[in-house]
């Protein structure tokens, strides 16, 4: 992508910038159950918010998900995204999907994930010359983080990274969480 006309350097800044910003929020499930089952009691609901603008570009995303945990080591759970990113002089895009999320920690302190996200973008260009177009991107991601209290940072790496069609600047993507 860098090669060709589509290369917008303040995108990548931005997208960068987004994604060091990222946050995702889980907060614990205290609903009471008939059953007396425990399975609620393990389920953690939250998401991540994106804001970003700059010289005329603005993004947004929200990414709702809900987290189980088998126990003090392992959890995994799904979530939906939903970003609208819009350069005044160049495309819209509107990227739908979801996810799936496992998580390990062989020490409290380090949180190992894997995750498979496939998300379908849309770009409508400004200018006719260009095409605009509609695809399925899969990614697929490993990461570590360190955690402290509640607070987990880290970074992320994705396999499947496309120059040209992947919504990330780059393959390695860093991320923040915060669990409640």
């Amino acid at each position: 992508m860098k090669n060709s006309i589509f290369y917008r350097p303040k995108i990548e800044i931005l997208t960068i910038f987004l994604c060091l910003i990222s946050f995702s929020a889980f907060s614990q499930n205290t609903m009471p159950t008939s059953q007396g089952s425990d399975f609620w009691r393990n389920v953690r609901f939250g998401g991540g918010l994106g804001l970003g603008f700059a010289n005329g570009v603005f993004s947004a995303t929200v990414a709702p998900s809900a987290i189980y945990d088998f126990n003090s080591q392992f959890a995994a759970g799904v979530s939906l995204n939903y970003t609208y990113f819009n350069d005044d002089d160049f495309f819209k895009s509107t990227i739908v999907g979801g996810s799936f999320i496992g998580l390990f920690n062989p020490l409290p302190e380090i949180q190992l994930s894997s995750e498979f996200e496939y998300l379908h973008v849309s770009r409508n260009f400004e200018d006719p010359i260009f095409e605009d177009d509609n695809y399925w991107q899969p990614a697929v991601f490993f990461g570590v983080g360190y955690t402290t209290n509640n607070i987990t940072v880290g970074v992320r790496y994705n396999v499947l990274h496309d120059d040209d069609k992947s919504i990330y600047a780059d393959a390695l993507v860093p991320f923040f969480r915060v669990y409640f």
